[in-house]
């Protein structure tokens, strides 16, 4: 591949609101136009002629990365899941599976691209808000980049979640508050301090690295990924990320027909959800409260891409309940064995009201993306559970 420039593969910043250009060789957040989420772009034309010089087996994921990956991510790895499939009446579905990360969590993806950057900038501390795995995942890799770590958090974030940021030696701030406070804290305290902003809609890395979860699936004889594929979303970035992909996989010939994206949001907290389903360009705020903690988001700040996305692939948004992700969360660890936290099985949840609804093709090919560990917060599916018998010798046993 050709040599990278200042701001590494990029060649171009677009605003994805406005249109307005931006230089990506220095420190890159939102528009300074309107204020709305970047896009990165490449020379796409350069990449697709190199690829296509390397052959089948060349590695699309690396040759559309900001910069040659730091490798501290795993790569993406497709399940197939039968046992699943033949309880839905499916006839192909496979799931991304990214509970194997560093830190339990897809956002490790979004990290790296962050952290890399900050490197390549000459920063020393990096800082987000999260729910908490976002902050887990910063908290985690800024170590093998050298880099000091910053995450605000809401006070009531999952402990397990709250003792993984602190294991790795984040400096870590509970707020007194919701996501959406957390987020205005850490960007007033990157301003007034000089850290890096690894925060999601604010910087554009991030989403360059949650697309991976898609270019990476792009493997050799597998160009086309889905019909349809389940992405549980929160503020809109993986979604956005995803789609991000998806058009850079295509704009460089190596995708074969453009999947249909499916937001699958929790009913108590589906701004996106809201915004598509009465036609509105932009998302309002809701009054965030659910079980997966991951996707709990008054304001979603990636909701512009994340309505483009759907847009732009003819896709749909669905809502479940929590009782609905929860049941998801056995469904998964128990034909599958796949453990994931809320979050990361509310994708399958939505899979299973689309089909219900009749949205979906049961002939077709589903992809599921599920996106972090059950063990990042394992007290969520106590109330589906039943206390284990206690004896004290076999005669005991039920």
């Amino acid at each position: 591949m050709a040599a990278d420039g200042a701001g590494g593969r990029v060649v171009e910043a677009r605003c994805a609101a406005c249109g307005a250009a931006a230089d990506p060789a220095g420190v890159l957040y939102t528009c300074e136009a309107c204020g709305g989420t970047v896009d990165l772009l490449y020379d796409y034309p350069r990449i697709a002629g190199e690829l296509a010089a390397a052959g089948e087996a060349a590695d699309a994921a690396a040759a559309l990365a900001p910069s040659p990956p730091a490798g501290h991510h795993a790569r993406a790895v497709l399940r197939p899941a039968p046992r699943l499939a033949a309880d839905l009446g499916l006839a192909d579905l496979a799931l991304a599976d990214d509970t194997g990360q560093p830190s339990g969590s897809l956002k490790d993806r979004a990290s790296e691209a962050v952290l890399q950057r900050a490197v390549e900038l000459g920063l020393g501390t990096v800082a987000c808000a999260s729910t908490g795995n976002a902050a887990a995942s910063l908290a985690c890799l800024a170590p093998r980049f050298g880099l000091a770590a910053v995450v605000f958090v809401p006070r009531a974030a999952p402990p397990a979640k709250l003792r993984q940021m602190q294991v790795h030696g984040a400096r870590v701030v509970l707020v007194d508050g919701n996501y959406d406070r957390a987020y205005d804290l850490c960007l007033e305290a990157c301003r007034q301090r000089g850290w890096y902003s690894r925060n999601t809609a604010h910087n554009p890395w991030c989403g360059e690295g949650k697309k991976s979860v898609v270019t990476e699936l792009a493997a050799p004889g597998r160009r086309r990924l889905a019909d349809w594929i389940f992405v549980p979303t929160g503020d809109g970035c993986l979604l956005g990320g995803a789609h991000k992909g998806l058009t850079d996989l295509a704009r460089v010939g190596r995708l074969d027909g453009m999947p249909r994206l499916a937001a699958v949001q929790a009913e108590g907290s589906a701004a996106i959800a809201a915004a598509w389903r009465d036609g509105l360009d932009a998302v309002r705020p809701v009054r965030a409260a659910t079980v997966a903690d991951s996707l709990a988001v008054d304001l979603p700040r990636d909701g512009h891409k994340a309505l483009r996305a759907l847009r732009e692939t003819d896709g749909m948004a669905v809502t479940v309940s929590d009782g609905e992700i929860l049941q998801a969360q056995l469904d998964l660890a128990r034909r599958e064995g796949i453990f994931a936290e809320p979050a990361g099985a509310a994708a399958l949840a939505g899979l299973r009201r689309a089909l219900a609804d009749g949205s979906v093709d049961p002939g077709g090919r589903v992809l599921v993306l599920v996106t972090g560990h059950g063990l990042k917060d394992p007290e969520a599916p106590a109330p589906l559970l039943e206390a284990p018998p206690v004896i004290a010798s076999l005669a005991d046993l039920p």
